[in-house]
């Protein structure tokens, strides 16, 4: 009977390792999906898409451009600032607002006298406009770059 005990024991014990990374998502300020969304929308707020059809900045990926940007290359209280400015975002309710709305909150972020606030917009801003340039499509369709200029002719007659 004892051994049947264990084996229920170890089976619950096994399924509590198994969930218990799951379940801790939850205890997380702000996920890394609803993370990914509030950055997104930020982007899409910086650079939106054109009435035209011409593509903006999520259009473009930038929003992940700008999410590996700050996870990679920026230091950990920079990545906590934009961390803790989402929060904040997320709390005024940025997801669901309109798009003047949420113009307006960037906009009241980058006039603040709090230096975390006015540094997390200026770091979104640059990275996104940095990323939107620099995208292949914009590059090629509206500033006509080629990667080798010129044209290269191999077999050219040559007068001797």
């Amino acid at each position: 009977m004892k051994r049947r005990n264990a084996i229920h024991q170890l089976v619950a014990l096994s399924g509590g390792a198994v969930a218990l990374p799951f379940w801790m998502q939850g205890c997380r300020t702000v996920s890394q999906d609803r993370y990914s969304l509030l950055l997104a929308a930020v982007v899409d707020t910086v650079i939106p898409g054109g009435k035209d059809g011409s593509p903006g900045a999520v259009g473009l990926g930038i929003d992940k451009f700008v999410e590996k940007m700050v996870a990679d290359c920026y230091e950990p209280p920079v990545r906590d600032n934009v961390r803790k400015q989402l929060e904040s975002l997320d709390e005024r309710g940025f997801l669901h607002a309109t798009r003047p709305h949420r113009e307006a909150l960037l906009l009241q972020l980058g006039g603040s006298a709090d230096k975390t606030e006015k540094d997390f917009f200026t770091l979104i801003k640059n990275e996104t406009i940095r990323g939107f340039n620099t995208s292949q499509k914009v590059m090629e369709d509206y500033f006509h770059y080629k990667v080798a200029p010129g044209h290269y002719y191999g077999c050219a007659a040559v007068k001797a």
